[in-house]
């Protein structure tokens, strides 16, 4: 059971810092990075700079509900191997479809000359 809580707290810390992440991205007036390192694209380079943002924010906004879900569901599932598969799950799986829809969105809202 204090398996449990601890991993509540890390995981309801981790999903903070993911809401944090997304509010900040859907209030910023400037445009978004998405990586660690990336510099965020031009003004100028963006046909909507509004939409770029909400889509970036809204991602990181679930990614922090899908953390808090799948400690839902290990906690549920309780003390057994099988209670890792959603936390694997729930961390993994977000990460991978977030990279693919900045990829789409990329396409779709970076201005090409």
């Amino acid at each position: 059971m204090a398996g449990t809580i601890i991993s509540g707290v890390i995981f309801g810390l981790v999903a903070l810092v993911m809401f944090g992440i997304g509010i900040s991205q859907l209030k910023s007036k400037d445009p978004v990075g998405f990586y660690t390192g990336e510099k965020p694209p031009e003004k100028e380079s963006l046909s909507d700079v509004n939409t770029w943002n909400k889509k970036h924010g809204t991602m990181w906004v679930i990614y922090g509900v899908c953390l808090v879900c799948s400690w839902i569901c290990s906690a549920f599932i309780g003390d057994s191997f099988y209670s890792g598969i959603p936390l694997v799950v729930g961390v993994l799986a977000p990460i991978v479809i977030m990279v693919i829809c900045h990829h789409i969105l990329v396409k779709k809202y970076i201005l090409t000359e």
